[in-house]
């Protein structure tokens, strides 16, 4: 916040912030024609567009006194775009401009009364955000003078010609000096302890109540050839302090930390392990990436036998920056992971590969040949080369230059080419540590805290990026001769000049939300860029997005885009069509993917999209970036989020914090059984074992490619540790977590045999209830519980090693929907009918899991037709006759009436889900509250404040009185989005902070709205579909007995496969659909029916009551409903409604205010409520602006809704 003040005494509290595009239209009211003839005619969302900076200031009720923009190239066509350097430098060779400090004003606008203190906060709003910025040039004609604002802050330095016509342009120049200069760096002195204190109590009181009230005066004095105190300071007063010590215990930090990339901050030396005795080692491996960094650098500084000045490091970094930079090689550990990105994606490669690992972290290993050895570490017997920051604080007002302390620092260290400071991991990133390289621990570390990493290489201003060519190609080679891409960068690199390869911009618009980044328009089909390697020196860390800036102003691009392909079904490291690993990921944003409507195309014909928009491609998640994000900062999350699970509810949780697009969490660990879901075990053409519920499915996470982001630990948690904080494993290894996330959901057991002797006769009631107990005995070879696809998959290959499909009984025990589609799926691979035995135990309520007559009925003549056996009510009583169960060769049943025994060859069993027992043995050792399932509050909060769970796992504690509901009862998928929700404020700057309910709503549950919905093939290749609100379970019978009910339309019939079901609810909204079809149908675009309104469905009601409607899934192919699929109708919808909310005319209310009224009784109107309604829309301008958002909808969305029609489209 500053203050400004008027020449007539007024005054303002203003603050800056960056430019958005509702700006806009109080942007051009602030634009004069002065403006024009500084500026040119200008296209305000065009230049926005375009613009690296836009920064705009505001008074302190969010009005707009003033907004500029920058560029990074100079306006009127006085230079090209990719070449203006030169001739910049031409007009004073004192000013030492580069693309790196420099900046273009391509725009200014103010209120007058305020323009010269307006202009003067923004200058100092962008040298503080853009600490590199040195020079900022104004270019206008000649003849024109800048005008009382911007005369002040800016001063003429020659004259240059226009490329295109006659004319001169003047060059005027800002300094940083003059509105937020650097530090004056110098040597501490005792006299700066009471300038300095002040700062140090601000932040922190601990080292004054442990060492004393002159702690600082004493350090001070204490100074020495090995320690050192300085301080910079504005106008003689100190304001900011740091203290460094030239003793490192480097022992520790190469036991905890992997240095491999910074040859373990030692120089070189002869006697250096740097390989595994047998070949090169995974450490090795990082050592031999980095010879042409740090090392390269090093061996400059031991030849030269001189201390280093800034001079020389400018000089020689052309010599280092021409060597190939290593690639930025980061492990993926279980604690204080920086950069999980692609790694993951490699881990599960080899179903071997992460055994010797705690959980399943990954290192470099990940990234280097497979069959190296993961144990050794190199020995480095060299010097130390670094020196740590022991102490550190600066003025919050001059925080921005706190790099300013380093050129200092390592003038006082001559002769060592690191710097490091640990901190906390939970300190939020300070502007100085953004500077510094995170350096992964390994995954035996013992230290609490964060390792960071400074080469004085990092202090390089001139750096020189150029466009590589085929001379490049041994300096490539050698940085990528260890990774396992190594042939397909070196192939793209010489191909580069022959066939550039752009996006294809039509399927990525359709695709992807791109358009949540950029307005697609404004961008040139040549503006968007493609990046396939990307490759940086970790010393240069610092200037990745510097990096991409340039490639953007380069290359004459405005977007890059980088995909993510999923790793190959075959466990190879990833699909042909894959690039390499990227050390940039964490500076670009990853774009979530768009629901597609699948397009009846025969019925469309030439009315379908085109060919761009509809073609399948292979699926890849997209990350992106912008001139606009190339200046704006993430923030960096270093909380150590653990979610245990990878249940539907656990995925959901990660996609929403990987998709906020201004957050970077750097430590999302995932521990689960088998690693991450979507690993397309299971051919597409295959049935599944297990029914759907429309979450997630293979292509969902190739496209959010979670391994990119989220470091997997594959593994069982066994204990929960609160006290220290950490999760114990099966394998006893342990994770550790400032917040815990439980989402391990429910899973099929094996069952417990009653023991029952089957030659006794014995029925059902005389046999004490076994449901409740635990099976401890051995599980057998052919019993199978199917809870993954892992274990489908297993399933699958015993049925295909062991002949089942030719001979063998197979018994399905359950009566889930999973025991009817792993019926399907055995008869589909080719099982007969008659050796498969459907036995189904008495049900646990009267509410079945089809819950439709209609379709039961239909399943079970299918089950009958196929040959297959079924017994009701039966309850498995042993295996083998009591003998050893492993294998099982037969199974004994009781049943209500007589016994039976049958033979078995394969046994799957899929009783009712339960908490896994392990799960529940470490929830209950750690004295969490449980009940049946473990208790949690409306805010997902268990007993402990730093562990949450979700899911089926849970139950909402006694106190609200609705055991009823509970978390089953809802969409997985919008659990976990309101889980993240729920957190996000935690780490989230830009959200308000969460008040507490009032008293009285503290009582209620939340109560959520997505659809719950199932699916599958169930026998006689019926294809099933069933989506409805979230509620108690009820059977149908009684649901449609309610006088309430609504209104039930049906076509078809199920036993011909072309059933389709719509419940619509007593507020004509669509609330239940249920299809059973013997062809295949779009359930995507099904579901997104769910919550419509009849009328806007076409008039369904009116239409079916008129016999119109014959068969609901020829109707719901018709092209008038594709826009209600489209991902973006719901945007309609709610700019519709916002319409009718608003008062468009001052002497009539709102249509919302009119409806409120009239049902209010406020006004009688003589005719009924709708029809007045209707008639007030039709005589006022609120039918106007409803149709013109329409069309509107329909014409900025027709590449994917080609089929209707607009004006002037004829």
């Amino acid at each position: 916040m500053s203050v400004l003040t008027s020449p007539r005494g007024k005054v303002e509290v203003v603050h800056c912030r960056r430019t958005e595009s509702q700006d806009v239209y109080c942007i051009k009211s602030l634009i004069r024609k002065f403006t024009h003839k500084l500026f040119g005619k200008l296209n305000i969302i065009y230049l926005l567009e375009k613009a690296n900076l836009a920064v705009t200031l505001c008074n302190d009720k969010e009005e707009i006194m003033a907004q500029a923009t920058f560029l990074d190239y100079p306006n009127w066509n006085v230079a090209k775009q990719d070449d203006w350097v030169s001739v910049f430098r031409e007009l004073d060779s004192d000013i030492s401009c580069t693309p790196l400090n420099t900046l273009f004003m391509h725009l200014f606008v103010a209120v007058d009364e305020y323009s010269v203190g307006c202009c003067k906060e923004i200058l100092r709003t962008v040298y503080k955000a853009v600490p590199e910025l040195h020079f900022i040039f104004l270019i206008v004609p000649s003849y024109m003078s800048l005008g009382s604002t911007l005369i002040t802050v800016f001063d003429q330095v020659g004259n240059i010609p226009c490329l295109t016509y006659e004319e001169d342009f003047a060059v005027h120049i800002c300094h940083r000096h003059s509105h937020y200069p650097q530090l004056h760096v110098r040597k501490a002195r005792v006299e700066d302890h009471d300038d300095l204190m002040p700062i140090f109590m601000r932040y922190d009181t601990i080292l004054k109540e442990t060492y004393g009230e002159y702690f600082l005066a004493e350090l001070i004095e204490a100074q020495d050839e090995e320690n050192h105190a300085v301080v910079c300071e504005v106008e003689g007063a100190a304001v900011g302090f740091m203290s460094v010590c030239l003793r490192v215990n480097m022992q520790l930090l190469h036991e905890c930390f992997d240095l491999g990339p910074f040859h373990g901050l030692c120089f070189p030396h002869p006697d250096d392990v740097l390989e595994s005795p047998q070949e090169l080692s995974v450490r090795g491996s990082q050592d031999a990436e980095l010879r042409s960094s740090s090392q390269s650098f090093q061996k400059i500084v031991e030849e030269s036998q001189e201390p280093v000045s800034p001079d020389t490091i400018e000089n020689i970094q052309g010599k280092i920056a021409g060597e190939a930079a290593s690639e930025e090689a980061l492990s993926v550990v279980q604690n204080g992971v920086s950069e999980p990105e692609d790694i993951e994606k490699l881990s599960e490669a080899s179903p071997g590969c992460a055994q010797d690992h705690r959980g399943s972290s990954r290192s470099l290993a990940s990234l280097l040949r497979p069959e190296e050895p993961v144990h050794f570490r190199p020995i480095y017997r060299g010097a130390s080369a670094a020196f740590c920051i022991q102490l550190f604080c600066i003025d919050e007002k001059y925080e921005a230059r706190s790099l300013d302390f380093m050129n200092f620092v390592f003038s006082l260290f001559s002769d060592k080419n690191f710097c490091v400071i640990s901190l906390p991991h939970l300190t939020p990133e300070f502007i100085l540590i953004q500077n510094f390289v995170k350096v992964v621990p390994f995954n035996t570390c013992t230290v609490e805290q964060d390792l960071y990493v400074f080469h004085r290489a990092g202090l390089l201003k001139s750096i020189n990026i150029r466009f590589a060519t085929l001379l490049d190609t041994p300096g490539v080679e050698n940085l990528v001769s260890t990774l396992m891409l190594d042939k397909n960068i070196l192939e793209d690199l010489a191909h580069y000049n022959k066939a550039h390869k752009d996006p294809d911009v039509e399927y990525i618009r359709s695709h992807y939300n791109i358009e949540d980044f950029i307005y697609f328009s404004h961008h040139q089909r040549e503006e968007h860029g493609h990046i396939h390697h990307f490759a940086l020196n970790p010393i240069f860390r610092h200037y990745t997005k510097f990096f991409l800036k340039e490639i953007l102003r380069l290359g004459f691009k405005s977007c890059l885009y980088y995909p993510v392909y999923p790793k190959s079904r075959e466990g190879k490291f990833q699909n042909p069509y894959a690039h390499s690993l990227t050390s940039a990921l964490h500076y670009l944003v990853p774009v979530r993917p768009r629901r597609q409507i699948v397009y009846p195309l025969e019925k469309l014909g030439i009315n379908a999209p085109s060919k761009e928009v509809s073609k399948d491609l292979m699926s890849y998640a997209l990350n992106h970036t912008n001139r606009k994000l190339t200046l704006e900062p993430k923030i960096a999350v270093n909380a150590r989020i653990v979610v245990v699970g990878a249940s539907s509810v656990g995925i959901s949780f990660l996609e929403t914090l990987v998709f906020c697009s201004h957050l970077k969490f750097n430590n999302l660990t995932l521990i689960s059984t088998h690693g991450l879901p979507g690993k397309e075990l299971l051919d597409t053409e295959q049935r599944k074992f297990l029914a759907s519920d429309h979450c997630f499915n293979d292509k969902d996470y190739a496209l959010m490619s979670l391994c990119s982001w989220v470091n997997v630990v594959v593994g069982r948690m066994t204990g929960i540790d609160r006290a220290t904080k950490h999760v114990v494993l099966s394998t006893d290894e342990i994770v550790l977590y400032d917040h815990l996330i439980l989402c391990t959901g429910q899973q099929y057991q094996v069952p417990c045999p009653t023991g029952a002797d089957i030659s006794q006769h014995l029925t059902d009631r005389e046999v004490p209830n076994s449901s409740q107990r635990r099976y401890t005995g051995k599980v057998p070879c052919n019993h199978f519980i199917l809870n993954e696809e892992e274990d489908c998959f297993k399933a699958l290959t015993w049925i295909r090693n062991n002949f089942i499909t030719t001979e063998g009984n197979v018994i399905v025990y359950g009566n889930t929907i999973d025991t009817y589609t792993t019926v399907e799926t055995l008869l589909n691979l080719g099982v007969s009918g008659s050796r498969i035995h459907l036995v189904q135990p008495p049900p646990a309520s009267s509410i079945t899991c089809i819950n439709n007559y209609s379709v039961e009925s239909a399943v079970a003549d299918a089950l009958r037709a196929s040959g297959v056996t079924i017994y009701q009510d039966a309850i498995l009583a042993q295996w083998n006759d009591g003998l050893h169960p492993d294998p099982i060769y037969s199974a004994s049943f009781t049943a209500p009436t007589e016994p039976f025994r049958l033979q078995c060859s394969m046994f799957f069993s899929f009783c009712e889900k339960k908490v896994d027992y392990e799960t529940f043995k470490a929830l209950n050792d750690a004295c969490l509250v449980y009940d049946g399932r473990l208790v949690i509050d409306t805010s997902f909060h268990t007993n402990d404040i730093a562990i949450r769970a979700a899911g089926s796992l849970t139950k909402f504690s006694n106190r609200y009185y609705s055991n009823e509901w509970t978390h089953s009862n809802f969409s997985s998928k919008e659990i976990g989005f309101q889980l993240a929700a729920a957190m996000l404020y935690l780490f989230d700057p830009t959200l308000e902070p969460v008040t507490e309910p009032p008293a009285d709503l503290d009582r209620l549950i939340p109560m959520y709205k997505g659809a719950k919905i199932q699916g599958g093939i169930l026998p006689g290749s019926y294809h099933y579909l069933h989506i409805a609100k979230p509620a108690i379970p009820t059977p149908l019978k009684t649901q449609m007995a309610q006088p309430d009910y609504g209104l039930q339309i049906v076509t078809g019939s199920a036993e011909n496969g072309t059933y389709f079901r719509i419940h619509i609810n007593k507020y004509k909204m669509v609330e239940t659909i249920t299809c059973l079809s013997k062809e295949p149908f779009p359930a995507s675009n099904y579901i997104r029916l769910f919550g419509q309104h009849e009328q806007l469905l076409n008039n369904l009601c009116a239409r079916y009551n008129e016999n119109l409607i014959t068969d609901l899934y020829s109707y719901f192919t018709e092209p008038w409903c594709l826009a209600i699929f489209h991902d973006r109708f719901i945007d309609l919808r709610k700019e519709l409604r916002q319409i009718l909310a608003s008062k468009e005319q001052q002497d009539l209310p709102s249509i919302e205010q009119l409806a409120h009224q009239m049902e209010d009784e406020e006004i009688n109107p003589a005719e009924k409520p709708r029809q007045c309604l209707k008639r007030v829309f039709e005589d006022s301008i609120y039918k106007t602006l409803v149709e013109r958002s329409t069309l509107d909808y329909l014409r900025y969305n027709r590449y994917l809704l080609p089929m209707y029609a607009w004006p002037g489209i004829i």
